[in-house]
C-alpha cells in the first residue's frame, strides 16, 4: 500500500505534538505534586520565603536545623519510611484524639531518623543562643518550619482525617515575662480548634508538646 504524502505529513505532526507533550509531561515530573508557595496559606508560605526553601513535596522535605535554618538537609521520603508513617498515622483513624497522638508518633519518627544523619541526637530542650551548640541543635523556628512540613506532606499522603496543617503561632509578651516562641499548629477539621505541636520545648526523642492554641499562648 502506497500512503499518499500528504498523509505522510498528518503523521509527522501528530507523532511530533505526541512526542512535544511527553517532553513536558517528563519535564513537569518533579513538580508535580509539589506545595507550591502560592497555594499555601500566607503564613505557611512565609515559613519558607523568609529563608529561601521551597515547601516540602510528597516526595522530600528540608530539615532545617542551626537557628532559623542556617544549616539545611533534604530528606528523601523512602517507600520504607511512607510505610511507617502509614502504620503510625493508620492509629489515628478512629478519633481527633488518637491522630493526634499519632501526629505526636510521627514527630518522633522524624526527630530520631533525623538525628544520627545530622547530629540533632545531641540537642536539648528550648535551645537557643546560650545552648552553645547551634549545629546540633534546633530553634523554634526550625521546629516550626520542620514540623510544619511533616504535617504537609502526611496531608499530602491522605494521612490526615481528623485534622489539617494549619498557621503557624507565635507568642511573646515581655510585660509578662514572657519570651518569643513560636510553634506549628494542626487544625482539628470538625470544630475548627488549632493544636499546638511544640517539638521544640522537648528533648531528643521525647513527645512533643500538643495542646490548644489557647492554652499554648498562655505558658511562658
Amino acid at each position: 500500500m502506497i500512503i499518499p504524502s500528504s498523509s505522510w505529513r498528518h503523521i509527522w505532526r501528530s507523532a511530533r505534538n505526541i512526542g512535544l507533550a511527553v517532553l513536558l509531561l517528563f519535564a513537569a515530573a518533579p513538580i508535580l505534586g509539589a506545595h507550591a508557595a502560592s497555594d499555601l496559606p500566607r503564613d505557611i508560605a512565609q515559613l519558607y520565603r523568609s529563608v529561601s526553601i521551597s515547601p516540602p513535596t510528597a516526595k522530600a522535605m528540608t530539615v532545617c536545623y542551626g537557628f532559623v535554618c542556617r544549616r539545611r538537609e533534604t530528606l528523601d521520603f523512602s517507600a520504607a519510611d511512607r510505610a511507617a508513617l502509614s502504620r503510625l498515622l493508620a492509629a489515628g483513624r478512629p478519633s481527633p484524639e488518637a491522630e493526634r497522638a499519632a501526629i505526636s508518633r510521627a514527630v518522633i519518627w522524624f526527630d530520631r531518623k533525623m538525628g544520627p544523619h545530622i547530629g540533632t541526637s545531641k540537642r536539648v530542650a528550648r535551645a537557643d543562643f546560650r545552648s552553645g551548640s547551634d549545629h546540633t541543635n534546633y530553634d523554634c523556628w526550625d521546629t516550626t518550619r520542620n514540623v510544619t512540613s511533616l504535617l504537609l506532606v502526611l496531608q499530602s499522603w491522605n494521612m490526615l482525617h481528623h485534622h489539617s496543617a494549619g498557621n503557624p503561632h507565635y507568642r511573646g509578651n515581655v510585660l509578662q515575662l514572657q519570651t518569643p516562641h513560636n510553634t506549628a499548629v494542626v487544625v482539628e477539621k470538625a470544630s475548627r480548634r488549632e493544636w499546638a505541636v511544640d517539638m521544640w520545648t522537648r528533648g531528643y526523642g521525647e513527645a512533643p508538646e500538643i495542646m490548644p492554641v489557647s492554652a499554648w499562648a498562655k505558658e511562658k
